[in-house]
């Protein structure tokens, strides 16, 4: 018998009892849904954390450095950081202020989003190089000057999303808007970058740091993002800058912190891998029940076909044509089990994508075609001891069963 004509056979008998069948493969339709929803779940949240923080700017080092007495290093740690021009290509203090900010009659402290209530956005005290540790760019304007900064000029470059709010459709351009009382002018808009996000990264605006004294009352900067010029520069830069406040900044009478958020993304893509390779696991047991379901039909499917295979052997069929027929109905069934399941797991993949992670997610054509060749591979698997089993029956004992 050829595999032909096996096929034919393994059809007829499985839609023969389509309910039987049906249910017999649910196990197998699914786990595989499970596997491919679950798995595409994490690698989409895997991505877009991806996103997330190249958004924000890939290579960064955060340094926060405070001396409670003594001399302010806080300048001298900026000068030393600019003076690293083969590792470095960019630094801004990265100070914040939270006060609140007006244009008109309109009032930040009342911004909400969905419902949610957002209230004043971050303005950064930032130097001409802010944009350029940050990854952001100007879309309308122009960017903070070297002058700006020095000439203590009251400007400020505004993100999409507090634009948005204040403006509408009116260019910002030249206008006048308060921060913390004072009158800033507009100088530039970013491009959006983080459009999603309720509290989104462009609900943000930047300002000359030396403008600190006037908004948070102090000359103190005790936070800076330095922009290595790569991966590898970023590990020197920050043992460079390690070894700088070492040296300057007594840890009785103060502290330091440099980290890098390479290290932050590198510790999520290993926490989030793991993360898949559990929920896979678990999904597959699911696969593994489905498996013993197709054990199980195909043994009662041999006690039902007794007869059937006693006639073949006696009129010569051979030990491998049985094991051959059996084997290919048990992959069939896991098979056409296996497309249901990559079916609903798009389905299920597309739904939970919009609930959870609110972008159009779809499982990859890899896991696709891992997730249907497992499970006629496990069809083949759990059908062989029914296979091996029918191939083993004696003609006369067959012939005499009821």
């Amino acid at each position: 018998m050829n595999f032909r004509q096996s096929f034919k056979m393994s059809m007829q008998s499985i839609l023969g009892n389509r309910i039987r069948s049906f249910l017999t493969m649910l196990g197998i339709i699914i786990g595989v849904a499970a596997v491919m929803i679950m798995v595409s779940v994490v690698q989409g949240q895997n991505i877009e954390q991806k996103k997330y923080y190249e958004s924000m700017g890939t290579n960064r080092v955060n340094v926060n450095a405070s001396q409670w007495g003594g001399k302010d290093v806080t300048q001298q740690l900026y000068e030393y950081c600019l003076s690293l021009h083969d590792y470095v290509s960019g630094v801004t203090p990265s100070t914040s202020y939270s006060g609140t900010v007006k244009y008109k009659t309109k009032n930040c402290n009342n911004y909400t989003v969905n419902k949610n209530t957002i209230g004043a956005p971050q303005i950064y005290l930032g130097s001409d190089q802010y944009s350029i540790c940050n990854n952001f760019k100007i879309a309308k304007g122009r960017d903070i000057s070297y002058l700006d900064v020095r000439k203590y000029k009251k400007v400020v470059v505004l993100g999409d999303r507090l634009k948005s709010y204040l403006f509408e459709y009116e260019d910002p351009i030249g206008k006048e808007i308060t921060i913390g009382g004072q009158t800033f002018k507009v100088i530039g808009v970013y491009a959006a970058k983080d459009k999603k996000s309720d509290y989104s990264l462009d609900y943000m605006g930047v300002v000359p740091y030396t403008m600190n004294r006037l908004l948070n009352k102090t000359n103190k900067l005790t936070d800076f993002t330095v922009k290595a010029k790569s991966p590898e520069a970023t590990t020197d830069a920050v043992t460079r800058i390690n070894g700088f406040l070492k040296g300057v900044i007594n840890p009785h009478t103060g502290s330091y912190s440099v980290y890098t958020d390479n290290s932050w993304m590198q510790q999520s893509e290993k926490q989030n891998k793991m993360l898949s390779y559990v929920l896979g696991g678990i999904a597959g047991i699911s696969l593994l029940v489905g498996g013993i379901g197709i054990m199980n039909i195909m043994l009662v499917t041999v006690t039902e076909r007794t007869r059937e295979i006693g006639i073949r052997k006696a009129i010569g069929g051979s030990r491998k044509s049985i094991i051959g027929q059996f084997l290919i109905e048990a992959a069939v069934l896991c098979g056409v089990g296996g497309l249901f399941g990559v079916m609903l797991g798009y389905l299920g993949t597309l739904i939970a994508g919009k609930l959870l992670l609110k972008i159009t997610l779809l499982p990859s054509i890899p896991l696709t075609l891992a997730a249907v060749g497992f499970s006629v591979l496990l069809g083949i698997g759990f059908g062989m001891y029914p296979a091996v089993k029918a191939s083993g029956l004696q003609p006369v004992e067959a012939l005499r069963a009821d």
